[in-house]
């Protein structure tokens, strides 16, 4: 079994680049299905989940090819099957093949899929969604089909503001007939994205990164070229990093406005920051403030981040606080900080952190994505030996983050353990 080991107390410096997005790259993947001839996406992460999806598109029938960072879909041999359990489960994101196979083909018969256990996870935002283009959607134990003789333009109102059902709506939308436009839709940067390479294959949609899409249906979608944005949670987690055991440590290929929330409050705490175009440098405090934060959708601060910021809390003098919003079931993390020392008491979506703790090394179990990569966190800042098992629910996400941490002074590798 494969396992992360890290001694800690080691300072950060250098320079660490950014990959691409994962939460944008999973989507684009699946997206490809849409057109009538080859797409080239670059800047795509080398991780387990992009590896994933490849294989769905491989069972499918597509041509992938894939040279460094960049994967080339030719989705012209596609047939369309029921994909099954095995391959679905795999991650969350696969039900993006949902609305690309259901907006090409008309029909789509999946597994339900898989992911972090993090929560509740429904898609019936989703299958909303498609019911209101005209599908009809059956559900047999955990199959999915869902068809339609044709689908047209509705007005979509989405109940909570959901990054998948925005995602999974535009793509079941940009070849149905007429207009459809979905309300309260999610704006997270990575549906900015996915909506630019829609567009750049011939769709007609405005408004993404607002609270309201307007998607004009056409009737058919050619290859592109098409690049995925920096990954701001990689970039906000490499932050959180710097923040605890960097000298100077450059987080380079961001979009920093995509960060503004976390650099917000890394200036409450007192960390030193310093903001350039494409990139920012960290620096640890002498000493850290405390601060609260609540989870939010974009723009606010992200789920996704909230894991990785909690152990830089543990080092804060005096008492913060953690309002989990969006899954209620993400402090799976806390019981293996408290191990290595943290004073974390959980209540309900609460969570109150009392430091600054000193932390010390011990055998920790990822238990999902980010609360490994908060485990990696706390590794790095803590005292002696760490050796962080379950891996690949990190390995998902985190390109390369092995190598990526050995090159600015991290003591950290690979081991196969019994």
């Amino acid at each position: 079994m494969k396992a992360i080991k890290i001694v800690g107390g080691k300072t950060l410096s250098g320079s660490i680049r950014i990959s691409g997005a994962k939460n944008s790259a999973v989507a684009l993947i699946p997206a490809a299905i849409l057109a009538s001839d080859k797409v080239t996406i670059c800047n795509v992460p080398e991780i387990t989940d992009t590896d994933a999806l490849s294989e769905i598109l491989e069972y499918l029938g597509a041509k992938v090819n894939r040279a460094s960072e960049s994967m080339v879909i030719d989705p012209s041999t596609i047939t369309n099957k029921e994909i099954p359990s095995s391959i679905s489960k795999k991650l969350r994101a696969s039900y993006y093949f949902m609305g690309a196979l259901l907006g090409k083909y008309k029909k789509v018969s999946m597994y339900f899929p898989g992911g972090c256990s993090i929560g509740k996870r429904p898609i019936n935002l989703h299958l909303k969604g498609f019911e209101a283009l005209g599908a009809t959607v059956t559900i047999e134990n955990d199959l999915y089909k869902v068809e339609a003789k044709e689908l047209k333009g509705n007005q979509i109102y989405l109940d909570i503001a959901s990054v998948g059902a925005t995602i999974n709506i535009m793509l079941a939308a940009v070849l149905a007939k007429g207009e459809t436009v979905i309300d309260n839709a999610a704006k997270e940067p990575e549906i900015v994205n996915v909506a630019t390479f829609l567009n750049n294959m011939g769709a007609h949609i405005s408004g993404a990164g607002t609270s309201k899409i307007i998607i004009k249906g056409v009737t058919e979608l050619k290859g592109c070229f098409h690049e995925v944005i920096p990954d701001r949670i990689e970039a906000g987690t490499y932050a959180i990093m710097g923040a605890l055991c960097g000298s100077y440590l450059k987080i380079d290929n961001i979009i920093p406005k995509h960060l503004e929330s976390l650099l917000l409050k890394f200036e409450e705490m007192g960390v030193d920051t310093e903001v350039g175009e494409d990139y920012i440098s960290i620096s640890k405090p002498n000493n850290y403030k405390p601060t609260s934060i609540k989870t939010m959708v974009y723009p606010g601060f992200p789920t996704d981040l909230q894991q990785p910021f909690t152990v830089l809390l543990t080092q804060s003098k005096g008492t913060s606080s953690v309002e989990e919003t969006i899954f209620e079931n993400r402090f799976m993390h806390v019981p293996y900080l408290n191990k290595m020392g943290a004073n974390i008491v959980t209540a309900g979506n609460k969570a109150s952190i009392k430091g600054p703790t000193p932390l010390t090394g011990c055998e920790v179990e990822a238990t999902d994505l980010r609360a490994g990569a908060a485990l990696v966190v706390a590794a790095l800042v803590a005292d002696g030996e760490t050796i962080i098992t379950n891996v690949e629910h990190i390995l998902r996400g985190y390109e390369e983050i092995v190598e990526k941490l050995t090159n600015v002074g991290a003591k950290i590798e690979i081991v196969e353990i019994d």
